[in-house]
């Protein structure tokens, strides 16, 4: 009997198994493709290279009768990472109009991710209200024109003209940085400058730049002089030290008009002064690449790279071409050619 009802029933059940079949079968395209998505989705979230942080600074910038601010300002466009303005963002003063007409329409794009420091220009005549009340919060404290950050594995500090205050704010902020790091400092009027408008050495600067040495500072940003000079790692006596020493460059080509070389320093290695454009530095853990940007048009730039202080002797490896460059005769522990 039980057999008889088997018969009666297995094409039944026979019909049941295949049509699950099917849909197994039907199903494995769908799973594999989801498959396929929940890889990539993972693939995706996995952690990428870590990116080392990338800053683009000048100085001497905007004026409402100006046009290279504008081509400046289009070199920014396409280069990520923070923007270090190293004073004199708008002539001839920094009122407030100047900085809503002048400068907003050219830089001003990029002021959320501007950390500015003040030059003369923007004081003149206002107190610096209009700069303070303009880049808000990433002017640092308000008045004070001095503030410090940090940038991946680097500590940067803006500076102002010298002050007790200031001198006394440093000294502390230094203190709390871990010595591993390497240093960044910016602020307007350099200590050493090849031009002919502000050239020679600043003694109000030097007592600034010997505590900034002394707690081993590897790369000095300024402005005022309007040329590009990059000077080879020195002390503030401004005497070649290539196991310690700092590289200060000047940037004070963002925008206004450009004065001229004379009297070059001891230690100057690459100077231009018929040339806007920007420095772009890459910051690494241990070290530091850079490179001057032209405006189009212009065929000058300036790039290599340095360790930081007390790495592998302060190494470095550089190339640059100018028509006021002496012809290298040695390279403290290049690694690439340089210029001839």
């Amino acid at each position: 009997m039980l057999f008889m009802r088997l018969r009666r029933w297995w094409p039944v059940a026979a019909l049941v198994l295949l049509a699950s079949l099917f849909g197994v079968l039907y199903q494995l395209p769908t799973a594999y493709n989801s498959l396929k998505v929940f890889d990539n989705f993972a693939a995706s979230q996995a952690p990428g290279q870590v990116t080392d942080p990338v800053v683009v600074a000048a100085g001497d910038i905007a004026g409402c009768n100006f046009t290279t601010d504008s081509a400046t300002a289009t070199l920014v466009d396409s280069i990520p990472g923070t923007v270090l303005t190293l004073g004199d963002h708008v002539y001839p003063s920094g009122t407030t109009d100047n900085f809503n007409n002048c400068y907003d329409p050219v830089w001003g794009r990029h002021k959320a991710r501007t950390q500015p420091a003040p030059g003369n220009h923007d004081m003149q005549g206002t107190g610096g209200v209009p700069y303070y009340t303009y880049f808000g919060a990433n002017a640092g404290p308000n008045g004070l024109g001095y503030y410090s950050y940090d940038l991946g594995a680097w500590h940067v500090v803006s500076l102002s003209s010298p002050s007790s205050a200031q001198t006394s704010w440093l000294l502390s902020d230094l203190a709390g940085r871990s010595r591993s790091q390497c240093l960044l400092a910016y602020w307007h009027v350099p200590a050493f400058s090849s031009g002919t408008t502000h050239g020679g050495v600043n003694p109000n600067i030097i007592p600034m730049l010997q505590i900034l040495y002394d707690n081993g500072v590897d790369v000095v940003l300024n402005a005022h002089e309007h040329i590009y000079e990059r000077f080879g790692l020195q002390n503030p006596a401004g005497q070649a030290d290539p196991v310690n020493g700092f590289r200060q460059i000047t940037v004070g080509t963002g925008g206004a008009g450009l004065s001229r070389i004379g009297t070059v320093l001891p230690n100057s290695e690459v100077r231009n002064a018929n040339t806007h454009g920007v420095l772009k530095l890459t910051l690494h853990p241990t070290s530091y690449d850079w490179q001057f940007i032209p405006v189009a048009g212009k065929t000058f730039t300036d790039s290599g790279a340095t360790n930081c202080g007390g790495v592998a002797g302060g190494a470095d490896a550089y190339s640059g071409a100018d028509a006021n460059s002496p012809a290298a005769t040695h390279c403290r522990g290049c690694r690439t050619l340089c210029w001839s």
